[in-house]
């Protein structure tokens, strides 16, 4: 592509403010923040960091805290205020795997690749095993493997049919794609979802629907409490569909609550490993494993944790009022969780190091939020918003939740922006259109009117608070990295969190200098406990 001058860009850059006055746009500053964004970017640095240096991120766990005390310290070396683990309430036990060691020792040897899922118990020492087949569609089917589950190594008779792909894993929206997704209209106001219903919820959903629905989940669910009572090694399962080719999806083995106890071990492979072990006994012929498992709890501290810090306004009239920015920390743990979400982490707080270094003096506080308990339902952001702006059972709010802006999120992969979710908030559009056609060049045009779900922004909209999630081009995401092992840095695209961080920093400085915050949509009504609320 032909290079422009630097005055061709600037005069480029400075065309969509003289066709569209609405919004204030500073278009040096926009320019300010594309270079030190896409040409001194640490955000690669930073995803380092959080990735390879600290291990996987499982909520509570000793990756956790390294990343989460390396982002708090990071945080601060660029002179970012009030850097900090801010608890959030009552989240649970930590969970570290220490030792993993699983192969078929018969019909003859193969090293298998096999992830614990989380909070299981070990073995206690290297355990060798038959493996037993279940077949039982129901619980009373079941209860024909009584007293039979001592010291054998368990497979359910439920294989997965391994498919073809014929399509690339990486990929990004096309111009059709994206003008649907501007084309949509307003939807009524619904209920939606339950509140701790995130997207790898939903999945896990459907992957239990195609293997017979919530039969099959109790069929599980009193397996392992016989296997646990009879003494048996552990439970082999399949990580579903999505698991073949090396990739294998493993997410938690059960509760994870102070007073809970132990999950029985279950071991996720990869679709392959899986339905030849379950061919092999099926058929008759013995197989037997060796199975060294060892794993580790943390229940000294209970509470859950966010790193929160700001860039405090300057405006007398505005610096109270607040705009944010964030994303989840934490990760599962078969991978280092690169894609989900140490990206959204490492783009937020790159959005905060080129606002620091450019030496920035906003008119509203500015303030990072990189949240805990993600994976497991939103929990850290739900508890901030909670603690900070109002109760969304009473829909009772606090006097920060009358100043406050609005509050962007990344959280779809490594995928560069092409746009952003309104929401449903309809007023926002104009706004946010303007605030993109500086980043036209670089693929970001699309606002669509429609909502997007399983992640943080969803805590502040559920009590009335503008949030929004950004369009990102899906690459590999679900088809590979999604709470897999193949989430690690190296399937992070440099390019792409460049101009994330870049077109995020401009959105917070837009909001934090704009005359007045973020329009809002309709308060919410109250959302009692136990109810479906979003």
């Amino acid at each position: 592509m032909r290079k422009l001058s630097r005055y061709t860009t600037i005069m480029a850059l400075s065309l969509p403010f003289a066709a569209l006055a609405q919004e204030k746009i500073d278009a040096a500053m926009m320019q300010k923040i594309r270079k030190e964004g896409l040409e001194n970017s640490k955000v690669m640095e930073i995803a380092f960091n959080l990735t390879d240096k600290s291990g996987n991120r499982l909520m509570n766990s000793p990756g956790y805290f390294r990343a989460a005390n390396y982002a708090k310290d990071a945080l601060t070396s660029w002179g970012v205020s009030g850097a900090k683990l801010d608890p959030f309430g009552e989240f649970g036990k930590g969970w570290e795997l220490e030792k993993s060691y699983v192969a078929i020792t018969a019909p003859y040897y193969k090293p298998l690749l096999a992830f614990p899922k989380a909070w299981c118990g070990g073995t206690k020492g290297q355990k060798s095993a038959e493996v037993i087949v279940i077949s039982a569609k129901d619980t009373v089917a079941l209860e024909a493997y009584k007293g039979k589950l001592k010291g054998k190594i368990i497979i359910l008779d439920q294989p997965t049919d391994y498919k073809h792909s014929f399509k690339p894993d990486a990929f990004r929206y096309t111009d059709e794609e994206l003008a649907k997704m501007a084309a949509e209209q307003p939807q009524a106001p619904r209920q939606a979802a339950n509140p701790a219903d995130t997207a790898a919820m939903r999945r896990m959903r459907e992957q239990m629907a195609a293997r017979g629905g919530g039969g099959a989940a109790r069929v599980g669910a009193l397996l392992k409490e016989m296997a646990k009572n009879e003494g048996a090694i552990a439970l082999l399962s399949s990580g579903g569909v999505r698991s073949h080719d090396g990739t294998i999806f493993a997410q938690g083995g059960g509760a994870y609550k102070g007073t809970d106890p132990e999950n029985f071990l279950d071991l996720a492979l990869g679709l392959e490993d899986f339905n030849t072990i379950l061919r092999l006994a099926k058929s008759g012929t013995p197989v037997k494993m060796d199975v060294d498992v060892k794993t580790k709890f943390y229940d000294k501290d209970l509470q859950g944790y966010n790193v929160i810090a700001e860039i405090p306004g300057t405006d007398p009239a505005l610096k109270d009022e607040v705009v944010m920015i964030g994303g989840h920390l934490d990760s599962w743990q078969t991978g280092t969780g690169a894609t989900d979400n140490a990206s959204g982490s490492a783009v937020m707080m790159e959005a905060m190091r080129i606002l620091k270094t450019l030496g920035i003096q906003p008119k509203r506080t500015i303030r990072i939020g990189l949240w805990g308990g993600e994976e497991q339902g939103l929990h850290g952001s739900r508890g901030y918003v909670k603690n900070t702006f109002g109760d969304i059972s009473t829909m009772q709010t606090t006097p920060a939740h009358a100043k406050f802006s609005s509050y962007f999120n990344i959280d779809n992969g490594t995928g560069k922006i092409r746009g952003i979710y309104l929401q449903g908030n309809a007023q926002a559009k104009g706004i946010f259109t303007e605030w993109l056609a500086p980043f036209k060049d670089l693929g970001a045009t699309t606002v669509t009117i429609a909502n997007t779900g399983g992640t943080d922004h969803q805590s502040f909209d559920a009590i009335g608070l503008p949030g929004f999630q950004f369009i990102q081009d899906p690459i590999e995401y679900n088809q590979r990295t999604h709470h897999s092992n193949m989430d690690v840095y190296d399937h992070l695209i440099e390019e792409d969190l460049k101009q994330i961080a870049t077109i995020v920093a401009a959105f917070a400085y837009n909001a934090a200098q704009r005359e007045a915050k973020i329009p809002r949509k309709e308060m919410p009504k109250p959302r009692p406990a136990g109810g479906r609320n979003f």
